[in-house]
């Protein structure tokens, strides 16, 4: 059985401080259909402790480069009818685990690769001339092609 503290309900401010968020973020979140509240006879809102989580989850995700419609299909995934639990958000997890180890393959290609030739032709770099000798990487389409895929080496 939950505590009482863990079946408290949060005002906006609450929640909005918990978090580190702006309370007009977690209007829009709602808008959005990422997070739910109750409303009170009074028509405020009131959030349950387990919509702190989704609400970390949503801005870490957002700072990691997440768009909002990838966050709310991981989010779609979990139960509607009751707190998710442990297995809920490891499945949850699993699914992302695909698309976030490759979003870190870019981050460290990028962190790796950026004092070097990226592939953009702007052949700026004496590097260049080695790796992208006349802008072959042109071939393998628009943009910085050796950040997009993996290095030439």
């Amino acid at each position: 059985m939950l505590s009482a503290k863990k079946n408290t309900l949060l005002t906006i401010s609450e929640t909005a401080n918990r978090c580190g968020v702006a309370e007009s973020a977690l209007r829009f979140y709602e808008s959005k259909g990422l997070i739910k509240s109750q409303r009170t006879a009074g028509n405020q809102r009131r959030f349950h402790r387990a919509e702190i989580r989704k609400i970390s989850v949503i801005r870490i995700a957002q700072t990691l480069g997440l768009t909002l419609t990838e966050i709310q299909e991981a989010l779609n995934s979990l139960p509607k009818q009751r707190v998710p639990t442990k297995k809920d958000w490891d499945k949850l997890s699993r699914e992302w685990s695909k698309r976030l180890n490759a979003r870190i393959e870019s981050l460290q290609r990028l962190r790796d690769q950026l004092s070097g030739c990226i592939g953009c032709g702007c052949l700026s770099l004496k590097r260049c001339a080695l790796y992208n000798k006349d802008d072959q990487a042109n071939g393998q389409g628009a943009g910085p092609r050796f950040l997009l895929k993996n290095n030439p080496d």
